[in-house]
C-alpha cells in the first residue's frame, strides 16, 4: 500500500497528539500512526498516582529548571504553565494547584483527560493508527509495519514523537534512533534520567524497605533540594533523587541533611543530653526526634558512628554510597536524543527536510513535577505549527 497525505504524526503521546491538534487546526488532514494498541500509554501511567500536568511558578523559576537546554526557551514560553491550565480546561478538566505549585486535575486521574482530548482530535478530523510500527523510508515514502501488512506512506510533512528510551513496554524503546542516525540526524547518546540509584544494602535495612523518607535535605554537583524520597529494596528513588539526577548521573556526591531545620551546635547540644541505659537509636528518636528510617540511614552509612559534636555534623551531611542509577530502561525519562543543532528554528530535521521532531526524543531534560509533560506538549505544538507552516 502506497498513499498520499497531507501530514503524518508518528507517536501517539502527548507531543505527537498535541503536534497533531496543530496540524488540524491549521487545516491539515491528519494521520495519527501509534506502535502500541492505544494512543498514551505512558501518560495514563503517569497519572496512576495523580497527573502532574505542570508547576505553577515564576517563568524564570520554572525555565531554571530545564537546565542549559536553552532551545527550549521560546516554545516553552509561547506554552507554558498557564496556557497548559487552560489546555486542560478547554478539555473539560478542572485543574487544581497544591501547596508545593504543581497542578493536577480535579479528578487526579489522566484517563478524563486523554479521553476528551481523542475527542477533539477525532471531532477535527484526525484519523489514528494502531500498531503501526515506523520502520524508516524506503525512497521517499515513511514506512510501517502493520497488522495488515507493510504500508508506505507519502506524507507533505511529518512530524515524529517516538518518545526517549524508557519504559520500553510503554512504547518509548528509542529504536528510532539507528533509522535516523542512517540519515545522517546528529544524535546524542541516551542516558538515564529521573532515575533511582542503586545501593547496596546491608541485610538491617530490610525491614525499611518501602518507607518514605521525609524532612531532609539532599545534596549534589553544588544543588540542595528539600524534598522526600523512598528507600526501595533496589536502592533510593523518588522526587528529591530525581531532582538531582543529572548531577548523580554524572558523578556528583549525594549527601543528606537529616536535620535541615537544626544547625550542628544545636544538634550537639541535644545529643550531650543525659543517656541512661537508652540505645543510641533510642536516644536519637527521642532527644532529635529522627524517624527510624532516617535513624536506619545514619547507621547504614554512617558506621562506626562518632559521638558528639562529630556526630551532629554527620547528621547535618550523611554521605550516602551508592552504585550508580538504576538501568536506563527503568528511568522516568531520558537524556540524550535528537541533537538541537541538527534542527532548525522549527524543529525541523536538517538531513532530512520536512521531517519534524517533538517529545522526550529530543535532547532536553528536566525534573519530575510537571516539568516533563509541558515540555512535550509544548515541542509537540511547535513542531505542528511549524510543519503547517512548511507545508502551506
Amino acid at each position: 500500500m502506497t498513499d498520499t497525505l497531507d501530514a503524518l504524526v508518528i507517536g501517539a503521546g502527548p507531543a505527537g497528539l498535541m503536534a497533531a491538534q496543530a496540524l488540524a487546526q491549521a487545516g491539515r488532514r491528519v494521520l495519527l500512526a501509534e506502535a502500541k494498541p492505544s494512543a498514551g500509554r505512558k501518560f495514563l501511567m503517569a497519572g496512576k498516582s495523580g497527573l502532574n500536568l505542570t508547576k505553577d511558578e515564576p517563568a524564570d523559576r520554572f525555565l531554571a529548571q530545564y537546565g542549559d537546554d536553552r532551545p527550549l526557551g521560546p516554545m516553552l514560553k509561547q506554552f507554558g504553565p498557564a496556557q497548559v491550565q487552560d489546555w486542560a480546561r478547554g478539555l473539560g478538566q478542572d485543574v487544581f494547584t497544591g501547596s508545593t505549585g504543581r497542578v493536577f486535575p480535579r479528578v487526579m486521574k489522566a484517563s478524563p483527560l486523554l479521553r476528551a482530548w481523542m475527542g477533539r482530535l477525532d471531532g477535527l478530523g484526525v484519523e489514528l493508527r494502531t500498531r503501526w510500527r515506523w520502520t524508516g523510508w524506503q525512497g521517499d515514502a515513511v514506512t510501517f509495519d502493520t497488522p495488515d501488512g507493510a504500508v508506505a506512506l507519502r506524507p507533505a510533512v511529518t512530524v515524529l514523537a517516538l518518545g526517549g528510551a524508557s519504559w520500553a513496554r510503554l512504547g518509548a524503546d528509542g529504536h528510532w534512533a539507528g533509522l535516523l542516525g542512517a540519515r545522517g540526524v546528529p544524535l546524542a547518546p541516551f542516558r538515564p534520567a529521573n532515575m533511582g540509584l542503586i545501593v547496596d544494602w546491608s541485610e538491617a535495612m530490610a525491614r525499611q524497605f518501602g518507607q518514605p523518607v521525609k524532612g531532609t535535605a539532599l545534596t549534589a554537583g553544588g544543588k540542595t533540594v528539600r524534598g522526600e524520597f523512598v528507600i526501595s529494596a533496589r536502592g533510593v528513588e523518588g522526587g528529591a533523587i530525581y531532582t538531582l539526577s543529572r548531577a548523580l548521573r554524572d558523578g556528583a556526591a549525594l549527601q543528606i541533611d537529616l536535620m535541615p531545620d537544626w544547625n550542628v551546635a544545636r544538634i550537639a547540644d541535644q545529643l550531650a543530653r543525659p543517656r541512661g541505659k537508652a540505645s543510641l537509636s533510642n536516644h536519637l528518636r527521642k532527644v532529635l526526634r529522627l524517624h527510624p528510617a532516617q535513624i536506619a540511614l545514619l547507621m547504614e552509612f554512617g558506621r562506626p558512628l562518632p559521638e558528639g559534636a562529630a556526630l551532629a555534623a554527620l547528621i547535618k551531611a550523611l554521605p550516602i554510597a551508592h552504585a550508580g542509577p538504576r538501568p536506563l530502561d527503568e528511568a522516568i525519562s531520558t537524556a540524550g536524543g535528537v541533537r538541537f543543532d541538527g534542527l532548525d528554528a522549527g524543529l525541523m530535521l536538517n538531513a532530512v527536510p520536512g521531517v519534524f521532531c517533538a517529545g522526550e526524543m529530543l535532547d532536553w531534560e528536566a525534573p519530575t513535577g510537571g516539568y516533563l509533560l509541558t515540555a512535550c506538549l509544548a515541542t509537540g505544538l511547535w513542531a505542528g505549527q511549524a510543519a503547517a507552516r512548511y507545508s502551506a
